[in-house]
């Protein structure tokens, strides 16, 4: 090294006297430098000397306040040296200390200044650091002496030398990259004095550079010979603790808590969490396996036993919980999977695919609310099985983990960018495996604590380098690990030995698991010191034992981290203490951690708030841990928990806290320049808090956990989160105009002539008044146009509140109100929902339901408190500002209606709307909100529903202003609302509309009219006159010819005349307002409810009134549900019939639906079932209207947002989407349920009867009686008296059965055998073989056509015989059972290949022993008698399929099971717990009961749990369910070859609690109904519900094992006249089947046939022959009853033909045409001897082996696995041909 420099300068010194003094950029760089830096080089100088002046470069002394012209001139001179090729020798300090230092502090005696020195210098190496690779501290010990005292002062030296020690530490910290030196300067003849004091003071320096001397000096220690060891190792690690404490420590309070009003970074996320355990419940859902949380709750060891099986049951919430997120506004959800969810017991063999499939639905809701998903793959439950192997202390789990990580992400990871892979995992080892405290509850911090650590470690690095090295690439994701962490701090702060005390805190539980991914891969080397001091202390007692990790696991671990999650809720103060030698941190760290009692307090013990921590540790973790590994901070964990007490939804504390600690991580990021890209408050909703159970709650929302249904209800802290999301932090922005839907205005059409008497109109009811009931509730399934518009509704009278706030005028509502006794409970708007104080409690409504429009009006009296402009209120204008801007900012277009009944009461007292004035006075409020709010709003209605302004308000005088002149008032007043309402329009068009571009128009309601009897003129004629005088009345003026309709006018003038008055009492407009009322809408706006019928009538001539004027009755429509309001029923079907009407009456203009809804009782205030059927079903007959009918609707308007003040109904009834608590002064709003409602080729093909239903021949040859023989010859059982005595007469006729057959081209007949005809006492002492011939013949000819016979044993008909001996109660009945088993087997077995021992067993024991309502009739024992009926059942079949298994397979090769019949259940309310353990009761208790013992082995716990529960209640000594032996389990389970099932329909269950009464229903404990919107059938417990056939399917796949499946019975009845184009049953068949398809190919569900139920109309047991489910109709009233194809029949056999849905893309295919009547010969199916295995198919004798390829066949398709999806997307041809001709001809 050859040094040179410093440059000089001339600093002048007194009068006339100069010296040379080094430059200190004080002036500009000396001209001609840089020629000098050339010179020196060309000589061979390598390295320039540089002091930098502290005084010069911040003068304040304060880093944060730079000189900065003095910086860049610095930063010029090093640029200059290195582009000559001279190295910079910088030199820290040689110079003077600021003048402000060193008057505030004094010399370096000082703490203080050595500290403020030390952040110089951290500043210098940031600014100057890349410039310069040589540096020196002090350059000259003299000099730094001479301003201060003497040198031999010990607090001076002392401070020097750690101030140097502490600087070289942090300059190796920052730049750790070779080459780099750092010295301080001693001039030689101060060394031996240095050396004297160090020996002297047991001190130790780092090394030194000698002042002057050309040479390089290394860095090295030079201990002294008594130094102290304890001294030196806790030193010499690095010192990023120290520079945050220098940096941070001096603050005055007022400075650390100094409010930073800034924004956060754009694209900043923000983000809210929840973990699984804590709010998944659904505990044993889909297989999920316990947790090591589960046990813990179950042992009783959370708070007040309470456990997390339901939690907040977001297991079955997954719209509710984004419905929530959407509300907050967050961009980013953070949630944990549960490893035992998806992998049972841990280990990848275990997988749960309904676990999966949970975490995809949440996933793609996630997406589809544009959230995205943080996924964390440990949250503390670790499943029980690892847990007992050991758990995280078992090597093992390493692997374990990184396969079930490898599945998550290989499943969720095309979606999931971002990953933790442990969340707090301190608190794992130090809480689960330390204290104890949380599961697994092991007490080991010697051993166990560090192991479980260290195995984490490993867990995380493995998963890390799966991600990196599979899925990387394809993905682009991130993972990285979330670290819990508090802030420390020293007790003492100007306590050394308390300051490194704070430092170890942090390195014991944050480094303890970042040092090892963030540095080098190991454990940080103060906490292995540590360790290593603490043996050496404590050699009888370890406290602690620290695994090693291998060169090749650190070099595995390092750097295993896309960025660094920290969890932080709080700080410690942290002094020095001697651990001794006791486990655990405290203890091994030397070190005791408080709190300040000053600091506010939370309900838990360890969390206080210390809000200023956060952007100190956010300092520490960026100095310490990403200096070089330049990854972000994430903020994965915040938050504060309250007591459940008290006031749950104020909580203000959280709001303090959220707001402090949000604001200091913007101070890190704006101030301090860290990395922070998310903040994620803890947590989305209160939840199961593990030990602390439900006491203590960390959410946003509140959760009733006392409520089965879990209703989450925002907290106050939810609308400040959501307004800081808004706001991007704590600086507010102003909206930049309209980003609501843009909407395209259309001018009108010319105008229309006068409609007609009746109007051209009426053709609606031609239309759709002959619909069938089937037509009328068929449900559409389609889309609304693109850019349709959903929204919702209020108005300001019913949510506002703040009556008379702000300077606002009272109302004509207001005045009403008030007055005693004028709404139920004296109710009023006073407070309402108080939606003037809380817009951002509406805006998280809106934002949840994802609306793109809200309809709210204007108070007019709040804007012009007497109705006039100059009471103008600025405060209530500002109010709507706020309202529109809010809506615009999320995105959702405001329809703002000016006048929605609250007149100003001011000009109420100038005679409100009966006063001509009021038009101009109207006008002038609208011109004002045109010109005030117009450039943001474009949709304006004018007036809501003026017919009821007019009659109602001045008519009836129900609602203000209350008066009554029902045959004058409502016509007047009318009128003047119509030309205001056209007054405004101009003032819109004419003034604002060329710059605004709105739209405005007029919101008129109305009910559909539909006649008494549409066949009859005068009743069309009523209809049609009723919609004029309610519709026309406004819209005629409007929309057609600026005038009253013809009907109105001639009505009441006629009246008028007969009242002997002069003039009609209808005002008459002129021929100039006619002209300008004409025409002044942009779109027809429309509020509806309901349809009432209407019928001709004379009323009355006096009084005189507008309701008399009509002439006509009005009455409900009584086929429809009623609703909480009178003469309001929900009559779905009148909405597309009232728009075709609008369509055909007013020149099709663009529709919107400004409002429709319902109300409930206020008492519903989560589970309005009966609103989200309303929605459905109106919704849907909007989307036919549009779809179908080409109805211009545009749009459809909710009512309403929320439960609000209901005019004359108060609070008594709601229409809201959400729940308002109006007994809550925050008027808390909960989200209802409503609010989230916003084959092969040899496939069996066949049709089904049954003996009783068709034989007849009830006596013919020696038959015996049966049961149902007495059941239907006993009066009042059957209806209409039928019987089956001659049924269809199929015993006589056998060629016409067989022929229908080969008409269907069926492969497989599935009949049943009467077990009397064969057996006529039932038993085999006498064999009718007349009986038995008939079923020879039968067969035979069954056969001959090349149908297989499937043949059932009994389908209800025992023998009478039978019953007198006991029947199916007699155990004596199996052994009977199985001897006639025996005869048949052995006569027909060798032509039978199909058996079905007993059919539908559940309808035998229940229907015909527990309601008696079918053969035998019994219903006095309905608690025990069906369960023992049941039982004999059970075992008669399994006795009748080991015979044929032991006898008769092996010659017979035939297979054998039994029909079980089950309707698919579906909860009620999918949100409700309880509704869905009603459904999985239901379904044990129907299909259960039966195929359990068969398929499982035994009854299902669920029956023998609840049956011997309720019978030991009720007193019963055992349960009234019998009990299988273990012989009988064993002989029972497994006697099936394939799983015969009946399906028909789909129920919705509910809980029902009968008490202690002893019947299957009360033991079943549930209610059942059927969603409205399911098309009826013949039979009142079929609903067409298709879906639920593919999901019983898998249900039998899943609960059974998979079995080979044969549908034995499905289909539907029709009922009254016959006809033939039974359009219903192909759609029936075409949805049940195609169901059945998506269960086969995209479910794997083993699907083996299919038999339609029934061949023909027969004898449908109690209900006679008045239901009919044939294919073929049988005409009774012909004595020869000759079998007749109905449409469907046609249908099935074109699907038969093509076996399956041919794909029309591909063309026509050749099975759509004629078929010869031959057909080939059936493939039969075989199952080994001896076995019970699945039906395997075999090739008749002579044909070649099947080529095996990858391909199945299924339903005529071949479809290999690339072209699976392929099936779903087959359209049906055969419906086009069946089913839509079969539609086209009916009308």
């Amino acid at each position: 090294m050859l040094l040179a420099g410093p440059l000089t300068k001339q600093v002048v010194r007194g009068s006339g006297s100069g010296v040379n003094d080094a430059f200190d950029c004080s002036h500009a760089i000396p001209p001609g430098s840089k020629q000098y830096f050339e010179s020196l080089q060309s000589k061979g100088v390598t390295h320039f000397k540089v002091p930098l002046s502290w005084a010069q470069i911040l003068p304040t002394g304060l880093s944060s306040q730079p000189r900065q012209a003095v910086v860049t001139c610095y930063q010029t001179l090093l640029r200059q040296l290195l582009e000559v090729g001279l190295q910079p020798l910088v030199v820290l300090h040689g110079s003077t200390v600021p003048d402000a230092l060193r008057s505030r502090f004094g010399g370096w005696e000082s703490q203080e200044l050595v500290e403020m020195f030390q952040q110089y210098a951290e500043f210098a190496f940031q600014e100057f650091g890349a410039l310069a690779h040589s540096w020196v501290t002090l350059s000259d010990l003299d000099d730094v002496w001479d301003e201060g005292q003497p040198a031999g002062a010990p607090g001076f030296l002392q401070n020097t030398l750690q101030l140097s020690k502490n600087i070289y530490q942090l300059y190796h910290q920052r730049f750790p990259d070779k080459g780099r030196r750092l010295s301080v300067g001693l001039r030689a003849s101060d060394v031996p004095e240095l050396i004297l004091f160090l020996n002297n003071r047991d001190l130790n320096i780092v090394g030194c550079d000698m002042k002057d001397m050309l040479g390089e000096l290394d860095m090295q220690d030079a201990q002294a010979s008594h130094s102290i060891p304890d001294y030196t190792e806790k030193t010499m690690f690095r010192n990023s603790y120290q520079s945050v404490w220098e940096k941070f420590g001096a603050q005055t309070t007022m400075e650390r808590d100094l409010f930073l009003e800034d924004s956060f970074p754009f694209g900043f996320q923000w983000a809210t969490s929840s973990e699984s355990f804590k709010v998944e419940g659904g505990w044993l859902e889909g297989g999920k396996g316990e947790t090591i949380w589960d046990r813990f709750g179950h042992d009783g060891l959370a708070f007040a036993n309470q456990t997390a099986d339901l939690a907040c049951d977001s297991y079955h919430k997954v719209d509710y919980d984004a419905y929530l997120l959407r509300g907050l506004h967050v961009n980013t959800y953070q949630f944990s999977i549960s490893w035992a969810r998806v992998f049972p017991s841990g280990l990848r063999g275990t997988q749960s695919e309904e676990g999966a499939l949970y975490y995809d639905k949440l996933i793609n809701a996630l997406i589809d609310s544009g959230i995205q998903p943080v996924v964390t793959l440990y949250n503390w439950d670790l499943p029980q099985a690892l847990q007992d192997f050991g758990g995280w202390t078992h090597t093992s789990i390493v692997e374990a983990f990184k396969d079930y990580a490898d599945f998550c992400f290989s499943r969720f990871g095309d979606r999931v960018k971002t990953w933790n892979t442990f969340s707090s995992p301190w608190v794992v080892s130090h809480a689960g495996y330390g204290t104890g405290e949380h599961p697994p509850g092991v007490k080991d911090y010697v051993v166990s604590s560090y192991l479980a650590t260290h195995n984490m470690l490993k867990s995380h690095a493995e998963a890390w380098h799966v991600y990196n090295d599979k899925y990387r690439l394809k993905q682009g994701g991130k993972v990285g690990i979330a670290l819990n962490s508090d802030w420390a701090e020293p007790m003492d702060p100007s306590s050394p030995e308390d300051i490194a005390a704070a430092d170890r805190y942090l390195q014991l539980m944050l480094g303890w698991f970042a040092h090892p991914i963030f540095v080098d891969g190991d454990y940080p080397a103060t906490l292995k010191t540590q360790i290593e001091e603490k043996k050496r202390e404590c050699p009888h007692s370890e406290p602690a034992r620290l695994p090693v990790f291998t060169p090749e696991e650190r070099k595995r671990i390092q750097r295993t981290a896309d960025f660094l999650g920290l969890n932080h809720y709080t700080s410690r103060l942290v002094n020095s203490s001697d651990g001794g030698c006791t486990p655990g941190p405290q203890g091994v760290g030397d070190y005791q951690a408080h709190v300040d009692p000053s600091w506010s307090s939370t309900a838990s013990e360890w969390i206080y708030s210390a809000p200023w921590g956060l952007r100190r540790l956010l300092n520490y973790i960026s100095t310490e841990y990403l200096n070089t590994n330049k990854v972000p901070i994430f903020i994965t964990g915040n938050g504060m928990p309250t007591e459940y007490s008290g006031d749950t939804l104020n909580d203000t504390s959280r709001t303090e806290y959220m707001r402090h600690y949000i604001n200091e991580a913007l101070k890190a990021i704006v101030l301090d320049g860290v990395d922070v890209q998310r903040f994620t408050v803890q947590s989305l909703m209160d939840g199961f808090e593990g030990k602390q159970g439900y006491s203590h709650r960390f959410g946003l929302h509140h959760v009733n956990f006392e409520d089965a249904d879990r209703p989450r209800t925002p907290k106050q802290s939810v609308y400040f989160y959501s307004q800081l999301i808004k706001q991007n932090g704590f600086r507010s922005h102003k909206s930049d105009g309209f980003k609501g839907v843009k909407i395209q205005p259309t001018r009108r059409p010319t105008a229309l002539s006068s409609s007609e008497v009746p109007s051209k109109s009426k053709t609606v009811w031609e239309k759709f008044s002959h619909q069938s009931k089937f037509q009328r509730k068929m449900y559409h399934y389609g889309t609304f146009p693109q850019g349709f518009s959903w929204g919702v509704s209020s108005s300001a009278y019913q949510i506002e509140g703040a009556w008379n706030a702000d300077r606002k005028g009272p109302s004509i509502w207001d005045t009403f109100t008030q007055k005693p006794g004028s709404i139920p409970g004296n109710s009023s708007g006073d407070v309402a929902c108080d939606s003037y104080h809380r817009l951002e409690e509406d805006f998280y409504m809106l934002r949840a339901l994802r609306v793109k429009s809200y309809r709210f009006s204007l108070s007019w009296s709040r804007i012009f408190p007497n109705g006039r402009h100059p009471s103008l209120s600025q405060n209530g204008v500002d109010y709507y500002n706020r309202l529109i801007d809010g809506l615009l900012a999320y995105n959702i277009t405001p329809m703002v209606t000016l006048y929605h009944w609250d007149l100003p009461q001011a000009l109420q007292d100038l005679g409100g709307w009966e006063n001509i004035d009021m038009i101009n006075i109207f006008n002038e409020f609208c011109d004002f909100c045109f010109a005030t709010f117009g450039d943001r709003v474009k949709f304006w209605m004018t007036f809501n529903q003026p017919h009821t302004i007019a009659w109602s308000g001045y008519g009836l005088g129900e609602i203000p202003p209350n008066v009554k002149n029902p045959g004058i008032a409502p016509y007047r007043v009318a009128h003047n609302l119509i030309k205001a309402h056209a007054k405004v329009y101009h003032t819109y068009d004419d003034k604002y509309r060329a710059s605004q571009g709105g739209l405005i128009s007029i919101a008129l309601n109305a009910d559909w009219i539909e006649p008494k009897d549409v066949n009859i003129f005068r009743e069309v004629l009523a209809a049609d006159r009723a919609l004029q005088f309610k519709l026309g009345w406004f819209a005629h003026p409007i929309f057609k010819n600026g005038d009253y309709p013809d009907a109105m006018k001639w009505q009441v003038g006629n009246k008028s005349e007969l009242q002997g008055l002069s003039n009609s009492r209808l005002p008459a407009f002129t021929e100039q307002e006619k002209s300008f009322i004409r025409g002044t809408a942009d779109m027809f706006c429309v509020n509806h409810y309901t349809t009432q019928i209407a019928r001709h009538a004379t009323l009355r001539l006096s009084p005189q009134s507008y309701k008399y004027d009509h002439d006509l009755l009005e009455a409900e429509e009584s086929g429809s549900p009623s609703t909480a309001i009178t003469n309001q029923r929900a009559v779905a079907w009148g909405l597309r019939r009232l728009l075709n009407w609008i369509k055909e009456e007013y020149g099709d203009p663009e529709i919107y639906i400004t409002e429709n809804g319902v109300a409930t009782d206020s008492k519903t205030t989560w589970d309005d079932t009966g609103r989200v059927f309303y929605y459905k079903t109106y919704i849907d007959e909007a989307l036919k209207a549009s779809d179908i009918d080409g109805v211009k609707v545009k749009g459809y308007i909710a009512t309403s947002l929320m439960d609000s003040f209901e005019w004359l109904n108060g609070y008594k009834v709601g229409f809201g989407l959400h729940h308002v608590d109006f007994t809550n002064p925050n008027r808390p709003r909960t989200p209802k349920y409503s609010a989230h409602f916003y084959f092969r080729k040899d496939f069996i093909w066949s049709v089904s009867t049954a003996s009783y239903q068709i034989e007849g021949g009830w006596r013919a040859d020696g038959k015996g009686l049966s049961i149902w023989d007495k059941f239907a010859h006993t009066p009042l059982k059957v209806f209409n008296d039928d019987n089956g005595d001659i049924a269809c007469d199929s015993y006589n006729k056998i060629e016409e059965d067989v022929a229908i057959l080969k008409q269907l081209k069926v492969t497989h007949y599935r009949f049943s055998i009467s077990w009397s005809r064969v057996l006529p006492d039932g038993t085999t002492k006498h064999i009718n073989e007349a009986g038995i011939n008939y079923y020879h013949r039968l067969v035979d000819a069954l056969l001959a056509a090349n149908i297989e016979p499937h043949v059932t044993l009994y389908h209800w008909d025992l023998p009478q015989a039978l019953q007198d001996t006991g029947g199916w109660e007699n155990e004596a009945i199996v052994f009977k059972f199985r001897d006639y088993a025996d005869l048949i087997f052995s006569r027909f077995g060798h032509k039978v290949k199909f058996w079905i021992t007993i059919n539908e067993p559940y309808n035998v024991a229940n229907i015909g022993h527990g309601y008696g309502t079918a053969a035998p009739g019994i219903s006095l024992r309905p608690g025990t008698l069906p369960y023992i009926v049941g039982h004999h059942l059970i075992k008669a079949h399994a006795e009748a399929w080991h015979l044929y298994n032991d006898t008769y397979r092996a010659s017979q090769k035939g297979i054998i099971s039994i029909t079980i019949n089950s309707d698919w259940t579906e909860p009620r309310n999918p949100y409700k717990q309880e509704d869905i353990d009603a459904a999985r009761r239901v379904l044990q208790f129907y299909i259960g009961w039966f195929a359990h013992p068969i398929f499982n082995g035994d009854y299902n716990d669920i029956m023998k749990t609840v049956i011997r529960e309720r019978s030991l209640a009720a007193g019963l000594p055992k349960s009234r369910l019998p009990e299988f032996s273990l012989e009988e389990i064993k002989r029972i389970k497994g006697t099936y070859d394939y799983f015969g099932f009946n399906h028909y329909t789909t129920v919705l269950t509910s809980p029902v609690n009968y008490g202690k009464l002893q019947h299957y229903d009360a033991d079943r404990g549930a209610g059942l109904i059927a969603d409205r919107t399911w098309l009826d059938s013949g039979s009142s417990w079929l609903k067409v519900s298709p879906f639920g056939f593919r999901k019983i399917l898998n249900f039998i796949k899943k609960e059974y094992g998979n079995p080979p499946i044969i549908i034995t019975e499905n289909g539907i009845s029709e009922r009254g006249p016959f006809n033939l184009n039974d359009i219903h049953r192909s759609y029936y068949y075409e949805k049940y089947i195609n169901q059945m398809l998506k269960a086969y190919l995209l479910d794997d569900v083993d699907i083996r046939g299919f038999t339609a139920w029934t061949l023909m109309d027969n004898l449908e047991w109690a209900t006679g022959f008045e239901e009919r489910f044939g294919l073929f109709y049988v005409n009774r009233s012909d004595p020869n009853l000759p079998r007749v194809p109905k449409a469907s029949a046609a249908f099935y056999t074109t699907l038969i033909n093509c076996n399956g849905f041919p794909d029309p893309a591909l063309g026509p295919h050749e099975c759509l045409n004629p078929v010869l009547e031959g057909t080939s010969a059936p493939v039969r199916t075989s199952a080994p001897a001896g076995t019970s295995a699945p039906v395997r198919t075999t090739a008749p004798a002579g044909t070649s082996a099947p080529i095996t390829n990858n391909a199945v066949r299924f339903l005529g398709m071949e479809l290999f696995a690339s072209d699976a999806e392929t099936g779903l997307n087959t359209t049906f041809a055969l419906l086009i041909v069946a089913v839509f001709g079969v539609i086209c001809s009916s009308f």
